[in-house]
């Protein structure tokens, strides 16, 4: 596995990529998380790992651009459950949630991209599905007629009935 890539944190709030060596922003952040990159966020004067404050920042940024993803309700949710003495579990509980969300999310757009790509795929087994449907049904239909029109049923029926 590398090292993470190293982006610094100057007093001026500005941030600096050191692989690239350029400035970067908050959307760049953004990027490097959807590409998977992994990096640390390091205070230039303290060298302490701020990545975390910084990933806060960039969803703050996105929650207030958009029609935001966490509610009210989540956010109070987590500011009350720190400091408990369940915050490890209500750490873990998030972070398997969200790892779990994120492989759904994942085969959903795979199924997706399946369809859109092999449409034939999908609306051949939907016609598939269609016939097979249809021959269970004339199956039940035929084996019904057939046996009201015998006549020994009828005769049984009489007699049972």
């Amino acid at each position: 596995m590398s090292l993470p890539r190293i982006i610094k944190k100057y007093p001026n709030r500005r941030l600096y990529d050191t692989e690239r060596s350029r400035y970067i922003t908050l959307a760049d952040i953004r990027q490097l998380v959807i590409d998977s990159i992994d990096f640390k966020v390091v205070d230039k004067q303290s060298q302490a790992d701020i990545t975390t404050t910084i990933l806060l920042q960039v969803i703050t940024e996105q929650e207030n651009a958009a029609s935001p993803i966490l509610s009210r309700e989540f956010l109070t949710g987590v500011i009350r459950s720190q400091g408990d003495t369940l915050q490890g579990v209500a750490r873990q509980f998030l972070e398997q949630s969200m790892t779990l969300f994120s492989a759904q999310q994942q085969e959903l757009r795979n199924l997706l991209e399946t369809a859109a790509v092999g449409g034939k795929e999908i609306s051949g087994l939907a016609n598939d599905n269609l016939s097979r449907f249809s021959n269970l049904q004339k199956e039940v239909f035929s084996r019904f007629a057939s046996a009201n029109d015998n006549p020994d049923n009828r005769k049984s029926d009489r007699k049972n009935g």
